[in-house]
């Protein structure tokens, strides 16, 4: 037998030797140590969706009870008899479906100026160059650290002079100026992330600044405008400080500011009112759950350049 069939034998029986023996111990424990972090990282968010979904299973539970079980000591948390008569008593006492229109306009409207004004907005700070333009980006962000409270009572001032206190108008009008600073930063990251060549490309075909916000910069956005949709929806869906605040008469009144009313002036039972809060939640749980995708994939792109 010649020396090179002799080393070849000698390193087949080497390989198979070393693929018969067990990894080394030192690896068995790296794997049983990623494995131990995977099962109490799994356990840990467990533990949190089940603290998080308690109040909202209570909530459901409830809104099936009768008053009776409602106060039973232990707490049952299974109705022994689904009363589903309770959502219709709780939406014929309030007029529901006026509420539920007022939402809706008011929740269009303000959406549709925000992702209007406010791309407009981070499309000029994204694409155009001028002079002191990130300072007055700075400018804007900025006015993000302002509370609320601190231009609550000039704003209210200045719509009461302009008559618009009980109409809409003081709701949805403000987001046709620009959308919120947050909406602006948002979209203006992610505007960033689309190559100047689409642009050059558009101008060569003779596009102006407006046709390419339109055409091309808005199109590549589906994630950003999902997400900017998504908070601005939940947001005017579930503002009560706002219409509180401006609107003074039921037939004016959101859902939210509805279901204020609908614990103070009727004096429900609580199985009514979990039923209201049920339908109130409802429409956000789905869109969140249909739109996570998009929304998920907006915060991470538009986070990626600055």
């Amino acid at each position: 037998m010649s020396d090179s069939t002799m080393s070849t034998a000698h390193h087949a029986a080497i390989r198979k030797a070393a693929g018969d023996n067990p990894r080394p111990r030192w690896h068995q424990g790296k794997k049983a140590s990623r494995l131990i972090s995977k099962t109490l990282i799994m356990l840990m968010l467990f533990a949190g969706v089940v603290v998080i979904m308690i109040p909202f299973v209570w909530m459901i539970s409830v809104s099936l009870m009768n008053a009776a079980e409602i106060y039973a000591v232990p707490p049952k948390w299974i109705p022994s008899k689904f009363l589903w008569r309770n959502y219709y008593q709780a939406v014929t006492t309030i007029p529901f479906m006026l509420l539920l229109r007022n939402s809706l306009y008011i929740v269009i409207g303000r959406l549709v100026g925000t992702l209007l004004t406010a791309s407009l907005a981070a499309y000029g700070f994204a694409r155009l160059r001028a002079p002191d333009s990130n300072w007055l980006f700075a400018v804007v962000l900025a006015t993000m650290m302002l509370p609320s409270s601190v231009t609550l009572i000039p704003q209210f001032i200045l719509f009461a002079k302009l008559g618009w206190v009980n109409t809409f108008k003081p709701l949805i009008v403000p987001a046709w100026f620009g959308g919120g600073a947050y909406n602006i930063f948002l979209l203006r990251q992610f505007f960033m992330t689309i190559p100047l060549d689409y642009d050059d490309a558009a101008r060569i075909d003779g596009c102006g600044h407006f046709r390419i916000w339109w055409q091309i910069i808005l199109p590549l956005s589906a994630p950003a405008l999902a997400t900017v949709t998504i908070f601005n929806i939940m947001y005017s869906w579930n503002d009560f400080m706002g219409p509180l605040i401006y609107l003074r008469s039921m037939t004016e009144s959101t859902l939210a500011l509805g279901l204020y009313f609908f614990r103070g002036a009727y004096n429900p039972d609580w199985n009514e009112l979990m039923a209201i809060s049920v339908l109130l939640i409802l429409p956000m749980v789905a869109m969140f759950f249909f739109a996570q995708r998009l929304f998920i994939q907006g915060v991470v792109i538009s986070g990626v350049k600055g």
